[in-house]
């Protein structure tokens, strides 16, 4: 089926930088149409992403990242369209979670066991979503009373980690992304053949 190779990509202004960036080129490297979407925006307008880090304060530093060209109109978006969708952490989830769209489009995923992964700050969507009881997931440590106070159950992991629970896939922050993503494609379905240069990997 055509939506097989279908995956939405929620993000918004000052998501953090490798978040949105990095998830979005692997999964168009290995095949997918992605769609990068922010609510109220539309195809061709652009984010502005943000640059956490840890240079010895208590909590992360915010520094300007890249700006991010969206390649999809939210308002267009049929979430039955979708094979899977990936929510960007950073600053973005805490304004994007009061979107009722966003919302509905994260309960259907849910609803209908769709591959969703989420990474860092972006589980605060999930559980404004209330689509994490009873289940185990990870998320910038910040956020795990949040999780616990949604009903899921809060792993602690290091950041070059990832959780996986039946269709959800998450992550502490931009350090997993090689599991995290790897994790993402197991649960999509994916098959990863490395091959000629012309021919590397196949996402079906």
């Amino acid at each position: 089926m055509e939506n097989a190779k279908k995956i939405l990509f929620l993000t918004g202004d000052f998501a953090e930088d490798y978040e949105t960036m990095v998830p979005f080129q692997m999964l168009l490297m290995v095949g997918y149409e992605v769609h990068a979407v922010c609510p109220d925006k539309k195809k061709g307008d652009t984010i502005k992403t943000a640059i956490h880090d840890f240079e010895g304060d208590q909590t992360y530093t915010e520094k300007p990242g890249h700006n991010f060209t969206l390649n999809y109109t939210f308002s267009e978006v049929n979430p039955s369209d979708y094979a899977g969708l990936v929510i960007a952490g950073g600053r973005a989830p805490e304004y994007l979670r009061l979107h009722q769209g966003v919302i509905d489009v994260t309960r259907h995923f849910a609803a209908h066991n769709k591959p969703i992964a989420a990474v860092c700050h972006g589980i605060q969507i999930l559980t404004a979503a209330r689509v994490v009881e009873g289940r185990r997931l990870t998320a910038y440590p910040a956020v795990g009373p949040e999780v616990e106070l949604a009903g899921g159950t809060f792993v602690s992991v290091e950041p070059t980690e990832a959780v996986v629970d039946g269709n959800l896939v998450t992550s502490p922050a931009w350090p997993g992304h090689p599991k995290f993503i790897r994790a993402f494609l197991d649960v999509l379905g994916a098959k990863i053949e490395l091959g000629t240069p012309t021919q590397m990997a196949s996402a079906v």
